[in-house]
């Protein structure tokens, strides 16, 4: 059972400047890092892959569809397996935005934004399940980052959640109601 003297959204929570969520997780703890860290894991829910040897003060290379994202202040901010991972969110490069679609104008105005960071805490709950909560923190209040990310992030929790208790990630949602297209 969950620990009842700590607080921890249904969902997930928003600030104007913060993201949480919180997924339970039919997984252990080093499933649950191997799918943060492994690019066979992220490739399958997140469709892209990071380059790093996960060490504290290392750099990170982001690399989707085709795209190679690098920059010396992307880094591991903290790294202690099967618990808690914590990075610089990445550089909005024109190559990144190319190879994902996004409008030059809005890659600069996301370019123009302080750089935030994502932090993961995984939590044995009982013999067979992990508590993973997602903060990303660090944006500017009412920016144009918290709203892109603040519509990503439960999907892609959810999906490292599917993927680990059934073997496939979510399908990506198609256009429709919304998927934001």
């Amino acid at each position: 059972m969950p620990d009842a003297r700590r607080p921890v959204p249904q969902h997930g929570a928003m600030t104007d400047s913060v993201i949480d969520y919180t997924v339970y997780i039919q997984a252990d703890p080093a499933r649950v890092w191997q799918a943060l860290t492994d690019p066979a894991y992220t490739r399958r829910y997140w469709g892209l892959t990071f380059d790093t040897d996960w060490a504290v003060g290392s750099t990170m290379d982001w690399v989707e569809r085709g795209a190679r994202t690098s920059d010396p202040e992307q880094v591991v901010l903290d790294c202690v397996p099967d618990r808690r991972l914590s990075y610089t969110w990445h550089t909005f490069s024109t190559q990144w935005a190319a190879s994902v679609g996004i409008a030059e104008e809005l890659r600069a105005e996301l370019a123009g934004e302080p750089r935030t960071r994502v932090t993961y805490e995984i939590e044995p709950v009982g013999d067979t399940l992990a508590r993973l909560t997602v903060r990303h923190e660090g944006f500017t209040p009412g920016g144009t980052l918290i709203g892109m990310c603040s519509g990503a992030w439960p999907m892609l929790v959810s999906s490292i959640k599917t993927l680990l208790e059934t073997g496939a990630p979510l399908p990506e949602p198609g256009p429709g109601p919304g998927s934001g297209q």
